[in-house]
């Protein structure tokens, strides 16, 4: 049966048509629908994203049952395959699409092919490519459809891509030859996008070489004038290099066009998703240092395992596919290796990949996905910037949105032969967004999942790795116990080798304990795994839990107790002093038991003193603690867990955050063996160690019935998530903490945790989520007669009501709260909020009333050395000055502020401060400092996930003439 062609295209009016017939779609909420969707296929796309690109203002009551009736509609109009493109997943709606569907992948991938020929110095060939990929705009995209804000923003740049484009196609006719060629297009170009200098320096350069010298410094004049009417700037550096060039004729006739801004000029994340290789330099000659950048290989793959069995075959058939698919040239090898838990998937993956490493002489890349890791499976968008880090792209210039990642990653590896191992995946959607879109890569992926997606429409190869064979698990023991022993006892052997079911990962423990006891016959080891085979069910994964039994039960009493407490800790990892807390001993007396179970492969020591669990061995020793321990030693050990987070959170909370009213924690256990840390640094050091445990702790707290650790622990946690901009950790923890504190019947803990989570919708942009949470909280804090938390949430509602173009609004709630404030002789607060309402008076013209009110604040700020506010109401009399044009006095003051940021490492504040900075300093005409400044606030934006690094981007590339 013949597949179905599907082709869904954005480049101009939507259209969607299958087998070349076009799909009416009549409803323009289901076009708007289907566009917001195509924008971010094979990924979630949230429910209140796609409210806003269709409704640009406020969206009706009846938004969200209206958009199912949207999705429902949409289903249909796709025809037979609709349901299964469209699926509701949790908190909004993918639709999936394989490679080529959207003209927008088909355009990318013709622009990334056209920049490896200009890299590869083959300019008709990239010129054709490139004419081919502009050739798919059938005018502005989506023009048929109303523009919503969101919607309006991703249009944009999808226009930036296509400029980009219409740059480098004037660069690869320049270079070879066609100079006159390019010159009409180049100036409808200029004429509707004045600013950009890379076209005006292709335009000047065509115009030079067909012999029209003043034609070409007339241009130079038109870009001058452009530049200084609607930006205030002079040209760059490049385009006077080029005019003076120019001007003393010392361009060679006929050579390379300019090398100004843009992907095929060495900028590999300009115009995001698909700008092109790093070293694509057009007909340049190239960077020295990029050159010396791509000559550091990325060699990420772990070491081997030294005692890999056998498995010839299925190395065979990985040579062979690899093989076979090298004699395409833009050939994609992609093998999915599957197989149950503990089979030795990755111990396959990693001996192949060393074995053809050399095959590869651009390198390789490594991640373990994590796919099984409920709370911590590497997303698509965390993978994708791991990966650009170590292909050389800068922080500061990783795009933020996982689309533009994407394009960025494949269009590095599209002239590249690299091997990719993804280790460990989900299933077939984590993983598609990570394999390279053309070129020379093999990728190899390892899965319990059999990714029939990926086998259906990527064309991976199936790889279903089995148990060892007999002769491979009597190899394994040899290697771990010396072949005499095993030829001494052959009955034994094979009763050990069904025993544990021939799986590497138990033939590993039994080997591990046999090898640790020498003396003793292998017919007792045998006896002993039979004689407690009935003891437990079969898991789905055969012997193994036998297995698991019969080393469990080899262990030393104390060394059995903390394994069965080990399963009831949250994960990913656990240090010497948590494994203390949970067993109720000292960090010394633990460490003997945590080395036994380490020396026999039951727990890994990953980081120095840092432990993990493998997932089935984590599976079986909660088994066991919850079949092996008394209810309430269970209860116990789990409250001596919480304690222990608890009181190691809390007062590094206290240093993080010293202006913050303290909460009264959950008094310390009596024999907590929590240890205050020395100082800000270490509290630092420490949340980012545990950051990823303390959100699963807050959840299994109030999993567990402790909810007054729960939300309790979530609140310290939020004294390091946000000022590092982590608002999504944030909103999840305080969604956790809200509903613990509300089942434990805790007001005030309900009231913080709304409160928190509230602020964290605030950042976010779910304005209506922050207004709900914030009147809840606002009643539980009157209910409760908190002053304090009252006036904290009215700050809120004053941050809010400006958010959301409510300045008025905005200055009763915070006079509210500074009354309230006062009340409570809260001098922090008091001055927080005397800074708000002064920088809201700043930005409705009141300057006066302005630095009247954050002169206030200050003074009082400085009596209770509360820096980080001293930082905040030195910004906003930095932005009063700023409106006033006292420029010298506003960048002094915005100096100021962003020092004291860094040093309450308030990251987010202190990269919004930069900004600020920045533009202050190129008004006053130091571009350099100005450049400099927003550098270091794109650098913590990407650093912190945040979007707002796309604008910082967009002030350097205007800087820059991009």
């Amino acid at each position: 049966m013949l597949s179905i062609i599907v082709n869904l295209d954005l480049l101009g009016p939507l259209r969607v048509s299958r087998d070349g017939v076009e799909v009416p779609l009549p409803s323009v909420k289901q076009r708007l629908l289907l566009a917001g969707l195509l924008l971010r296929p094979n990924e979630v796309v949230g429910t209140d994203e796609l409210l806003a690109v269709l409704w640009s203002d406020e969206p009706p009551a009846s938004a969200t049952a209206n958009l199912r009736t949207y999705v429902h509609g949409l289903r249909r109009a796709l025809g037979p395959s609709g349901r299964e493109r469209i699926t509701a997943t949790a908190g909004g709606y993918l639709i999936r699409l394989s490679p080529g569907e959207r003209d927008l992948d088909r355009f990318d991938a013709a622009v990334a092919r056209g920049r490896a020929s200009l890299a590869a110095s083959e300019p008709e060939q990239a010129a054709m490519h490139l004419a081919d990929a502009l050739d798919m705009w059938r005018g502005a995209p989506l023009s048929d459809l109303p523009h919503t804000p969101l919607l309006a923003r991703r249009i944009r740049r999808l226009v930036e891509r296509r400029l980009l484009a219409e740059e480098d196609h004037a660069a690869a006719r320049l270079a070879a030859g066609a100079a006159a060629g390019v010159i009409e297009r180049l100036r409808a170009l200029v004429d509707q996008h004045p600013l950009r200098q890379r076209a005006w320096a292709h335009l000047m350069t065509a115009l030079y070489y067909t012999g029209d010298v003043s034609g070409a410094l007339d241009a130079f004049q038109q870009a001058r004038g452009a530049l200084a009417e609607q930006t205030g700037l002079d040209p760059g550096p490049e385009l006077v290099r080029l005019r003076d060039g120019i001007l003393h004729h010392r361009l060679a006739s006929g050579g390379p066009g300019p090398t100004i801004g843009g992907p095929a000029a060495g900028n590999p994340t300009a115009g995001g998703p698909a700008a092109g290789n790093p070293t694509a330099g057009g007909p340049v000659t190239g960077d020295p240092a990029a050159r010396q950048r791509d000559d550091r290989r990325p060699a990420q793959l772990p070491l081997a395992l030294p005692r890999f069995i056998g498995r010839e075959p299925e190395l065979s058939r990985l040579d062979h596919w690899l093989d076979d698919g090298t004699t395409g040239p833009t050939t994609v090898v992609i093998s999915a290796v599957s197989g149950m838990a503990g089979v030795g998937k990755t111990a396959l993956a990693l001996r192949w990949a060393h074995r053809v490493a050399d095959r590869f002489p651009d390198g390789q890349l490594y991640l373990n996905l994590r796919g099984y890791d409920d709370v911590d499976a590497v997303s698509a968008a965390e993978a994708l910037r791991s990966f650009l880090e170590t292909l050389g792209v800068p922080d500061a210039r990783i795009p933020t949105t996982t689309d533009a990642r994407i394009g960025l990653y494949r269009s590095l590896l599209a002239t590249r032969r690299m091997l990719i191992v993804l280790d460990n995946a989900r299933d077939s959607d984590q993983v598609r967004p990570l394999l390279p879109g053309t070129g020379f890569c093999a990728v190899v992926i390892t899965s319990r999942d059999q990714l029939n997606g990926l086998i259906r429409v990527e064309g991976a190869k199936p790889l279903t790795l089995n148990v060892l064979t007999e002769q491979e698990s009597r190899t394994l023991l040899g290697n771990w116990l010396g072949a005499g022993r095993i030829a001494g006892e052959p009955a034994a052997v094979a009763r050990i080798i069904d025993a544990a079911g021939r799986l590497p990962l138990a033939m590993s423990i039994v080997a591990a304990r046999m090898a640790a006891n020498p003396t003793l016959p292998l017919t007792a080891f045998a006896a002993e795994l039979r004689r407690h085979e009935a003891l437990l069910d079969a898991l789905d994964d055969g012997d193994v839990r036998r297995v698991f039994s019969w080393s469990y039960r080899a262990l030393s009493e104390r060394a059995a107790e903390l394994f069965r407490l080990l399963g009831l800790h949250p994960g990913p990892d656990l240090t010497a002093g948590v494994a203390a807390a949970l067993s109720g001993q000292t960090p010394a007396a633990v460490m003997a038991p945590l080395r036994e179970l380490t020396r026999l492969h039951l727990l890994t020591e990953h980081q120095p003193g840092r432990y993990v669990l493998h997932d089935l061995l984590r599976t079986y020793a909660a088994e066991l603690a919850a079949s092996g321990t008394r209810d309430d030693h269970r209860r116990a050990a789990y409250q001596r867990l919480y304690d222990h987070y608890l009181h190691q959170a809390y007062p590094a909370a206290r240093l993080l955050q010293p202006q913050w009213a303290p909460i009264p924690p959950v008094p310390r256990l009596p024999d907590s063996l929590a240890t205050p840390l020395a100082d800000r640094q270490a509290a630092l050091d420490w949340f980012a160690a545990e950051r990823r445990v303390l959100v699963r702790v807050v959840r299994q707290a109030a999993d567990t019935g402790f909810g007054a650790y729960a939300w309790q622990l979530a609140w310290a946690l939020t004294a390091f998530l946000a000022p590092h901009g982590l608002w999504q950790d944030q909103l999840t923890v305080q969604q956790i903490a809200a509903a613990a504190a509300e089942t434990a019947g805790d007001l005030g803990g309900q009231a913080m945790a709304n409160r928190m989570l509230a602020r964290a919708a605030l950042r976010l942009n779910r304005h209506d989520v922050a207004a709900r949470r914030l009147e809840y909280a606002l009643k539980l804090y009157e209910r409760i007669g908190d002053l304090t938390g009252q006036a904290q949430t009215l700050h809120s509602r004053t941050e809010l009501a400006y958010e959301v173009g409510k300045p008025q609004d905005a200055l009763v709630y915070g006079r509210q709260a500074l009354r309230l404030h006062r009340l409570a002789n809260s001098a922090a607060g008091e001055g927080r909020t005397l800074n708000a309402i002064g920088y809201i008076y700043a930005t409705t013209g009141e300057y006066e009333l302005a630095i009247a009110s954050c002169t206030e604040a200050l003074a009082l700020q400085e009596k209770i050395d509360d820096r980080n506010g001293q930082a905040a109401t030195l910004d906003s009399l930095g932005f009063v000055h700023e409106r006033l044009g006292a420029h010298e006095r506003a960048a002094d003051l915005y100096e100021r502020s962003i020092r004291l940021f860094r040093d309450s490492a308030d990251r987010y504040h202190e990269a919004e401060t930069l900004v600020r900075l920045g533009d202050v300093r190129a008004t006053m005409g130091d571009l350099a400092a100005a450049g400099e400044a927003w550098r270091r606030a794109t650098e913590i934006y990407d650093s912190l996930g945040d979007p707002a690094a796309d604008d910082t981007r967009s002030r350097l590339d205007r800087l820059d003439g991009k």
